[in-house]
């Protein structure tokens, strides 16, 4: 299942998703990620989320996260909730072109049983169709 928050820039979406991150551990069964793109919010996802910058792996684009998502799965057989936090900044593309990221993130979601929440930074009204039915 794949799961969206969206908003404008500003509008608190990664502190939205920290404290969905923060409030699911306390009564996850099994593991959790959290992905971005910058160490600016490490301090703030509780220790038992395993907090991961994508820069620290060289990640770019969008074949390069999928593949580097993958991996996160098959490292962990029990991952239960995955948060990606700036899914356009990690892949350097608007969310319009991203449709065969979301097909993936969605095939790896169904494959693993893991909840994938991702922040979108757009208007929920605006969003491409293929990303607004995760809403």
């Amino acid at each position: 299942m794949i799961k969206i928050i969206s908003g404008e820039k500003g509008t608190g979406k990664t502190k939205q998703i920290i404290q969905l991150a923060n409030a699911n551990a306390a009564t996850a069964k099994g593991l959790s990620v959290f992905v971005t793109d910058t160490d600016r919010y490490m301090h703030d996802v509780v220790r038992s989320v395993r907090f991961i910058n994508v820069n620290e792996y060289n990640i770019a684009g969008e074949e390069a996260l999928c593949g580097f998502m993958k991996g996160v799965i098959a490292g962990n057989y029990d991952n239960e909730y995955i948060y990606l936090d700036g899914i356009s900044r990690i892949t350097g593309k608007d969310l319009k072109d991203l449709a065969a990221t979301f097909y993936m993130l969605e095939k790896i979601s169904n494959q693993s049983g893991s909840v994938i929440t991702i922040t979108c930074s757009c208007a929920k009204q605006d969003l491409p169709d293929f990303i607004a039915k995760y809403c």
